[in-house]
């Protein structure tokens, strides 16, 4: 089977493609990645070399660089490519996300349909749903309406309803996940996790939004991996499905964990002014993956959260690579 990863050199393409080529030995992968600040080679450094992998440099959005890919004959299209900092979607501007998260997925969309692929699968994520309360014990469904509330999850609302429309119209064969927070090794440093190791490793305050009670589901990146992997050979065209961990936390339990983990004092807690239009909380109900797929969960948070930690602990010069890579691409980005 030939499988054609977009994205695939960011965090959690980057784990699927590893996944995928020591689970099938006889599977072949293209990894094409525009290699943004968040895109990096060095997270498939181990595989680069085999001869069921190869890597084209090229954007989702370009019409041009999709179809010259493609036309070289795959059996499925599995999409990560995003822009996916909503912080950045807030305050650096949207555009950039419509083009990659709508734009690039309609694209993708077209060109699978022109070049007769199999399977389309589009990774997106539980914000295109909104938010919920606190003290609500309810959970986001594939039912549940669309209500994004930051412009990136707006840019992948639009890329989900791109979807919808293909396989509506044109009877497309995509099928779309909704996935909770992942964590895990490769991911960029951007991000909550990463981002509070790193601050207490320095002995850095660890700057909490609002009161930091805001709740997210966190899944193990590898489990995500695995739910994808089902989906790409047991999913059914037009359908949805939710990936969640079961696993609900606030970002200050997480805070806390981190700082426990690593013996650093909870005075690096600190509390910041909330972002515009900051979400609640995040809950998915993944029961219809489980029940049509068979897919669950496996990795205990307790043990899989020391991990990452770990694996950030004995990976700093990745760090420092992709830091230096970041200010190199965008130097007015601090």
């Amino acid at each position: 089977m030939k499988l054609f990863v977009t994205g695939g050199a960011g965090f959690i393409g980057s784990n699927f493609v590893r996944h995928i080529l020591q689970k099938y030995p006889d599977y072949k992968v293209t990894n094409f990645d525009k290699l943004t600040y968040a895109g990096n080679l060095d997270n498939l450094a181990d595989i680069a070399q085999g001869e069921r992998y190869d890597f084209i440099k090229g954007d989702i959005a370009d019409e041009a660089q999709v179809n010259e890919a493609l036309a070289r004959g795959y059996d499925a299209v599995i999409n990560f490519a995003a822009e996916t900092h909503v912080d950045r979607s807030i305050h650096a501007g949207a555009r950039d996300f419509v083009l990659t998260n709508t734009l690039g997925v309609q694209t993708l969309l077209d060109a699978v349909r022109r070049h007769d692929i199999k399977k389309m699968v589009q990774i997106s994520t539980d914000e295109v749903y909104g938010s919920l309360e606190l003290e609500d014990s309810s959970q986001f469904t594939e039912d549940t309406p669309f209500q994004p509330n930051a412009p990136y999850a707006a840019a992948k609302a639009g890329g989900d309803l791109m979807c919808r429309a293909a396989f509506k119209t044109y009877g497309a064969p995509v099928v779309v996940s909704h996935c909770s927070n992942n964590y895990g090794p490769y991911q960029f440093p951007e991000k909550l996790i990463p981002f509070f190791i790193f601050k207490a490793l320095k002995d850095e305050l660890l700057p909490l939004y609002g009161d930091g009670r805001n709740v997210r589901d966190w899944l193990y990146v590898l489990d995500h991996c695995e739910a994808i992997d089902l989906m790409v050979h047991k999913g059914v065209a037009g359908e949805v499905y939710n990936i969640g961990g079961h696993n609900e936390r606030s970002n200050l339990d997480i805070a806390k964990i981190i700082l426990k983990e690593l013996g650093k004092p909870e005075s690096l807690l600190t509390f910041v002014a909330d972002r515009p239009g900051h979400d609640r909380r995040y809950a998915i109900d993944a029961s219809k993956i489980e029940r049509e797929l068979g897919w669950k969960p496996k990795r205990d948070f307790a043990t899989a959260i020391r991990e990452t930690i770990r694996w950030y602990q004995e990976h700093t010069n990745w760090v420092a690579k992709l830091e230096a890579r970041k200010a190199e691409l965008n130097p007015h980005i601090k």
